[in-house]
């Protein structure tokens, strides 16, 4: 239970006094106010001998204590219910960690719950300033592109409730329900969506031709410098060429853009181990086959093209695949 505690003691230094003229969400009055640290969650003593369960009870109600509409602290640009920014950003990072010891089901059901959590404390009080606060971390977490932790599967359930919500102007649902569309293709557990790329030579291929125990589907761009250091990794650090030999991976290195000639320039650098191709009729793209949002965009397939990892963090794919090397 070491790590849970990790978890739990998040902020609990008190930081210095600051004079503020808020002190509650729609309440003035001059004080000296001490930051509070982010409110921990008591794991019942029942789940104290069961980690799995201890964890999934701390993912279903790390947000409870915060977003308790009865708590009326300073809600501004320094503090979210009486906690400090960047102490709140610190406890979404924990408790991303936290979705990640979970099986999918259980971590989006959590990510639901939280959405439901910051909507009530926005219906309390519209001056509090929990619901954006949150919001954004869940999209700079989860759903922007640069973002190591980045999970579109647990992005998805949060935008579509984004998408119905009555705070936001029509134009505003529709963009989150557009994403929402984005992020529910080829889910992980899903199979993943069937497409034909043709390689340098000229030849045809199709993902779902491509017979080896597990897919690395790589989108990259030629010139890509994130996309050379991952051909470096899987050629040097990883030997893929030696599990490529050995049946149990190929990688299908595909460039969904128009500068064709671009590409063919930039054949040399692709290892000849791989399947090196171009989309032909732009299809990926244009029939949205795939949410490639940013270049690199890594996906590993398992042998009937089931989706186990979607848009992937490199780092996660790199761990994968030196597990397969051992």
């Amino acid at each position: 239970m070491a790590g849970i505690r990790i978890i739990l003691n998040i902020g609990t230094a008190v930081l210095t006094a600051v004079l503020l003229v808020v002190s509650g969400c729609g309440q003035r009055k001059a004080e000296t106010f001490y930051a509070l640290p982010f409110p921990a969650v008591s794991i019942p003593s029942v789940y104290e001998d069961d980690y799995e369960m201890a964890v999934g009870y701390l993912a279903e109600h790390y947000w409870d204590n915060f977003t308790d509409t009865s708590r009326h602290y300073p809600c501004d640009s320094v503090f979210v219910s009486g906690v400090k920014t960047d102490d709140v950003e610190a406890a979404f990072s924990n408790y991303v960690g936290l979705l990640g010891m979970l099986d999918l089901p259980e971590a989006m059901s959590a990510i639901g719950r939280l959405f439901d959590r910051v909507e009530s404390c926005e219906r309390s009080d519209t001056a509090s300033n929990v619901f954006e606060t949150v919001t954004a971390l869940v999209e700079k977490y989860l759903y922007d592109p640069n973002s190591p932790f980045r999970n579109e599967d647990l992005y998805c359930p949060y935008a579509e409730r984004l998408s119905v919500y009555e705070g936001f102007s029509a134009e505003k649902r529709a963009a989150y329900g557009y994403d929402a569309r984005m992020c529910s293709m080829n889910r992980t557990g899903s199979r993943a969506a069937d497409f034909t790329f043709v390689d340098a030579d000229g030849m045809t291929y199709s993902l779902y031709g491509i017979d080896s125990e597990y897919t690395l589907l790589f989108f990259s761009n030629p010139g890509c410098a994130a996309c050379k250091n991952i051909i470096n990794v899987l050629s040097m650090d990883l030997s893929a060429d030696r599990l490529i030999a050995a049946g149990k991976l190929s990688v299908v290195n595909v460039y969904i853009d128009e500068d064709i000639s671009g590409w063919y320039e930039y054949m040399p650098v692709y290892p000849e181990s791989w399947y090196n191709g171009y989309d032909p009729d732009g299809i990926i793209r244009t029939d949205n086959l795939y949410n490639v949002r940013a270049i690199p965009s890594l996906y590993l397939l398992d042998r009937d093209k089931n989706v186990l990892m979607k848009d992937a963090p490199e780092q996660n794919v790199f761990a994968f695949l030196e597990n397969l090397n051992e």
